[in-house]
């Protein structure tokens, strides 16, 4: 069991529902899940998770964002980017910003498992 505490980032409730549940599977504990960035933000403060999944387009604010102000906060936070494969782009800014791992849609166990470090 990694025991590791989790927050899930993300606007869609399937997307959530399923990695959540991978999650859970691996041995982690799901501590809080979020619809958007700042929702996101708000939840890191509050519940400071061992990583947290990050989507990256939602509403409000888009999960690069969301990062930055994390990061900002807190250096140390291990912030895992969740992405569709069109989204090369944002995925080298969040590179940039201080993301730890992707996660590509649709999820596969195995990269979950390493992007999270078990």
């Amino acid at each position: 069991m990694s025991g590791k505490r989790v927050l899930v980032v993300d606007d869609s409730r399937t997307s959530r529902r399923i990695l959540g549940g991978v999650l859970v599977e691996l041995g982690c504990e799901l501590v809080g899940e979020a619809r958007n960035g700042l929702e996101g933000y708000e939840k890191y403060k509050e519940l400071k998770p061992d990583i947290v999944t990050m989507d990256i387009t939602m509403p409000v604010m888009d999960g690069v964002e969301s990062l930055r102000k994390i990061k900002a906060e807190f250096p140390d936070a291990k912030v895992v980017m969740v992405t569709a494969a069109s989204q090369k782009h944002t995925m080298m800014e969040a590179i940039k910003e201080g993301a730890t791992e992707f996660i590509a849609k649709p999820f596969d166990v195995e990269t979950i498992k390493r992007a999270i470090g078990l």
